[in-house]
């Protein structure tokens, strides 16, 4: 059975957005909890920490920088650290073969799915340290042109308008990322081939994933 190792009814969260309120009223009812506890969890572990939303869903900052995130999506949440890459990981929560969720935890689907209070909270805290000492993560190559950006086809653009939150991650994605998966969708040699690549599109943009997601660097 889990044990938490805090009182979360006592707890003092004066850095909060109204916005995350929002976010969590609205969400499933089996996301609620998870979104109170991970968020309550993070307000413990980092105190000054403060909320703010981000890319449609609820971010924590501290000292200046990103920390971590959260976000719920139709049957699972989601939580994942803006520094996992240079973060140490002593027990392997980062360390899935492939992720089935975007963030760093794989899917939520109830709170036994999360680790113990105790390690979700010094996970906290390193990321909170890192912020702290102004850690930066490594920079990316920058391109050396900008990219060029295309149109996606009437068939796409339909498929993608009606689901909503597709959509929406859709549109906020870079031209290099759109172009991605535009690119995919119409390199479909068969009816049947692009039918599937549409489907998968949809159900990664729901969830913020980009298409090239399964390779990112974990």
């Amino acid at each position: 059975m889990r044990k938490n190792i805090v009182n979360f009814k006592s707890l003092n969260m004066p850095l909060t957005d109204k916005r995350i309120d929002a976010y969590i009223m609205n969400a499933e009812r089996f996301a609620q909890p998870i979104l109170n506890h991970l968020r309550e969890l993070v307000h413990i572990a980092c105190p000054g920490v403060q909320e703010t939303v981000k890319w449609s869903f609820p971010h924590f900052e501290y000292n200046g920088s990103i920390l971590c995130s959260m976000a719920s999506f139709k049957k699972h949440c989601a939580f994942g650290f803006w520094k996992a890459s240079v973060m140490k990981d002593p027990h392997k929560l980062f360390a899935l073969q492939e992720r089935t969720a975007m963030g760093h935890l794989g899917r939520i689907e109830s709170i036994s799915d999360l680790p113990s209070d105790k390690i979700l909270m010094s996970y906290i805290k390193e990321a909170a340290k890192l912020n702290k000492e102004g850690v930066k993560l490594p920079s990316r190559t920058k391109p050396a042109a900008a990219v060029k950006a295309i149109e996606a086809p009437d068939y796409m653009i339909k498929a993608l308008k009606k689901n909503k939150k597709a959509w929406s991650n859709f549109e906020a994605f870079s031209p290099g990322r759109k172009k991605e998966y535009i690119e995919w969708i119409t390199g479909a040699k068969t009816e049947p081939t692009r039918n599937k690549r549409i489907s998968d599109m949809l159900e990664w943009v729901e969830e913020g994933k980009i298409r090239n997601w399964k390779y990112l660097r974990k």
